[in-house]
């Protein structure tokens, strides 16, 4: 069988004869779209110029640097986001993303904001989870005017301008929680709220939807103010046994934010296996744990897999469209109990 020729690389790629010699030459001014065209046709029919059609459609696509702000590392839900982020990078074929992810252990307004900025120094994109703070919306308005593009993750920011966002809808996400606790629960009672901070836009939309669906569809329930971990699973233990304490015939407990680990383990200490509802977040070895011992009623996640795409996905249109462009993404969220894990 004779070998392929251009013109049968030009009929398998769909695009013309000179198309292809502008490819093989190394023309820039061929668009993404026909050069990965020619590459994978040639590929398919096994063109004698592959090694070099290759080169030049790597050589071709843009060299991006993206960055990452996550909190802290010692906790294995940001250390999956960074797993998935890494991964989500290394799937793009039209561009070469080098990632740089740093974590923040000191979570002050002060250091996030200084955090930000320096990442910024080195990136095109950055995607920043935070809570809201003057300083560090200063800092993302500072960033922002630089050019660099700004994202959201997990959690949104308010800031002037446009700010692209990744994440759930936690609104609604509050309000499923809230049906969850309201359906299983044999019959009215005390309702808890343990969250990390209201200062994160996504745990203080959470328990508005929480309180909403109570408000609008079962006033007899009773809940309780929202105590805070500050993110810390020491605090989360203390509260959580405290407000066992206080309320020995609580009848359900949402628990959003960090530390749930020590709220696990007060409540494991308190025996309420069985015995109360009781809604988390992200599903992680610990989460996992409790779902199958009964500890947690349900866990609701954010799927990482699929945001990282989105979020990778939406930082290089931001860089590479000249355009503009709102790369926002409200991803649907999972949702996990014993019998589905």
């Amino acid at each position: 069988m004779d070998r392929p020729t251009i013109r049968d690389l030009a009929k398998a790629s769909g695009v013309s004869v000179s198309t292809v010699n502008r490819v093989i030459a190394g023309d820039v001014g061929v668009t993404a779209a026909r050069r990965d065209a020619v590459k994978e046709a040639a590929e398919r029919i096994g063109f004698y110029g592959l090694g070099t059609i290759q080169s030049r459609v790597a050589s071709s696509r843009p060299k991006l640097r993206f960055g990452a702000l996550l909190l802290q590392p010692h906790r294995p839900f940001y250390q999956n986001v960074a797993a998935a982020l890494r991964d989500a990078a290394a799937s793009v074929t039209e561009a070469d993303i080098e990632m740089r992810i740093d974590f923040l252990e000191d979570l002050s307004p002060q250091n996030t904001a200084e955090a930000a900025l320096a990442l910024a120094q080195e990136c095109q994109a950055i995607a920043i989870t935070s809570a809201v703070h003057p300083q560090v919306i200063h800092a993302v308005e500072e960033i922002a005017a630089r050019g660099v593009h700004v994202f959201a993750f997990i959690t949104q920011l308010s800031a002037a301008g446009q700010m692209h966002y990744i994440g759930l809808d936690n609104w609604k996400v509050g309000r499923t929680s809230a049906w969850t606790i309201a359906s299983h629960c044999k019959k009215p009672g005390k309702i808890g709220i343990i969250t990390g901070s209201h200062r994160y836009r996504n745990q203080e939309m959470k328990e508005i939807g929480f309180r909403s669906y109570f408000r609008e569809n079962e006033p007899e329930f009773t809940l309780l103010e929202p105590l805070s971990t500050y993110e810390s699973s020491t605090v989360a233990q203390e509260v959580t046994e405290k407000l066992m304490t206080d309320h020995p015939d609580l009848a359900g407990l949402y628990i959003t934010g960090g530390g749930i680990s020590g709220a696990i383990a007060a409540l494991r200490a308190h025996g309420t296996a069985g015995k109360m509802v009781v809604i988390g977040d992200e599903l992680t070895n610990v989460t996992r744990t409790a779902l199958l011992d009964g500890t947690l009623t349900l866990v609701i996640s954010h799927p990482l897999d699929r945001m990282s795409r989105d979020l990778i996905r939406g930082m290089v249109k931001a860089t590479t469209n000249r355009h503009g462009g709102n790369w926002s993404s409200v991803t649907p969220f999972d949702m996990h109990n014993r019998e589905n894990i």
